[in-house]
């Protein structure tokens, strides 16, 4: 996924509240396992509803997705989005220095 500002900027604040960068950080943590709704809840200790208004927010932005599993619903981080915005910000790492040339990279 190939970044424009608009679409960074948006990413970035939907990672601007702290709640969704911890369940964000949390879900990282877990990796490709994700991890399932109630864990969440368990481990930030917010409500359901105000997890739940946090996780929309989250996928409406395509940063976390969600599977069902019987009862369970798990929350997988969008791994492609977060290495998007990582790469926006350093894309042009020292472009401007003129002591960086090509041959260091």
């Amino acid at each position: 996924m190939i970044l424009d500002y608009d679409t960074a900027a948006s990413l970035l604040s939907q990672l601007g509240n702290i709640t969704r960068l911890k369940i964000v950080r949390e879900l990282v943590r877990a990796g490709d396992a994700g991890m399932p709704v109630g864990e969440i809840r368990n481990i930030l200790g917010v409500p359901n509803s105000t997890l739940s208004h946090h996780l929309s927010h989250l996928r409406s932005a395509g940063l976390v997705r969600q599977e069902r599993e019987g009862t369970v619903l798990r929350c997988l981080v969008n791994y492609d989005h977060i290495d998007s915005i990582v790469s926006f910000l350093t894309e042009e790492c020292c472009a401007a220095d003129p002591a960086y040339t090509q041959k260091d990279k």
